[in-house]
């Protein structure tokens, strides 16, 4: 009997060290795995924590960007030329573009809107061409014809009241009918052949070149249409045949010959007029004078736009010029009623802004 209990119990050891064999590696491995997790507890507790007191960086502001077209960030050069009407305006601008910053050279030829249109068409020397009327088809067709062509972008810049003027010391007429006009510069010889309560004295007459949109302008509307003439051509003949006709290009040339005779007539710009004051007396026109209402509404018969014209190439290789442009649109009315013509209408300026913009495009 005793025998047979230390055989149970060394069954029962031998069980009990299997058992604790078994269990042996479980431990080790669950010890094992709870290792890494400690770690991970440990380096994450070590990371830096955000404090109250730390410095956060300012907010960055963009660096204002430049504008291309400031007159003072540009030099090179710029050439004008053409109407002796819009010549005075153009010289406005220049010397606020210049008093702005702008630092080359402006060079502003007074020759006529035809003449100014063959420089801008015909030999490319010109930037910019200043015209009293619009641009022919045959002067577009020119233009088109240079390397490279250049297609005309003509801009509205003003109004004008293209002004008949007497001689001060004239105490017969102040007002003239369309009719009357017409007769005093072509076929009559003295006033009194236009109405005979007039002197019997010549008609001095004081006009625009043949390279002026002021005399284009003027034939048309005053010989041309009233006559019914087929051509333009046919009423310059008729008007250079007139008598005692004098010439130039140079409208102060004008100014001085009808203010040096009691007899003279003369027409030109709204703006020598009004540069004369009392030493001219301007006629008005079927009982319509010459102003900013009537040029504006269309009332007086000689109103008529004015223009500057370039080209989309030019203004793209030149910035100068596309910043001249442009400054003398936003400018223009400032200083328009100083040189003595009539701003545009707002929807105008708008047009005039589309344009240029439309020109810059890529």
């Amino acid at each position: 009997m005793f025998r047979r209990s230390i055989q149970v119990s060394i069954t029962a050891l031998v069980a009990f060290g299997t058992l604790l064999a078994a269990c042996a590696p479980m431990a080790a491995s669950t010890a094992t795995q709870a290792q890494p997790t400690a770690t991970m507890v440990e380096a994450t507790a070590t990371l830096p924590q955000p404090t109250e007191t730390q410095a956060q960086p300012a907010p960055t502001q963009p660096e204002p960007t430049a504008d291309p077209y400031d007159p003072a960030s540009l030099t090179g050069d710029i050439y004008t030329a053409g109407s002796s009407t819009v010549g005075p305006l153009t010289e406005a601008i220049i010397e606020e573009f210049v008093a702005d910053g702008f630092k080359g050279q402006v060079k502003n030829d007074i020759i006529g809107s035809g003449a100014g249109f063959e420089r801008f068409c015909k030999s490319g020397e010109t930037d910019i061409s200043n015209a009293s009327r619009p641009i022919k088809d045959s002067e577009v067709e020119n233009c088109q014809k240079l390397n490279p062509p250049r297609n005309p972008i003509g801009f509205h810049v003003g109004i004008d009241a293209l002004t008949v003027v007497v001689n001060p010391q004239n105490d017969f007429v102040t007002n003239i009918t369309m009719e009357e006009l017409t007769k005093l510069f072509t076929t009559a010889e003295k006033w009194s052949d236009v109405n005979p309560a007039w002197p019997a004295e010549p008609i001095l007459r004081y006009t625009p070149g043949t390279d002026s949109g002021t005399f284009d302008f003027f034939v048309e509307t005053v010989i041309q249409k009233p006559l019914k003439l087929e051509s333009l051509e046919d009423a310059k003949k008729l008007a250079l045949d007139a008598k005692n006709l004098n010439l130039s290009e140079d409208d102060n040339v004008l100014v001085q010959g009808v203010e040096g005779n009691k007899y003279a007539i003369g027409y030109f710009g709204f703006a020598y007029y009004k540069g004369e004051g009392s030493n001219l007396k301007a006629l008005s026109i079927n009982g319509v004078k010459p102003d900013e209402k009537t040029a504006e509404d269309g009332s007086y018969p000689l109103s008529r736009p004015l223009f500057i014209y370039s080209d989309a190439g030019i203004m793209k290789a030149k910035p100068q010029v596309a910043a001249f442009i442009r400054y003398y649109l936003e400018n223009v009315n400032s200083v328009i009623s100083k040189v003595g013509y009539f701003p545009v209408s707002q929807e105008t300026a708008d047009k005039n802004m589309q344009l240029w913009e439309e020109a810059m495009k890529p």
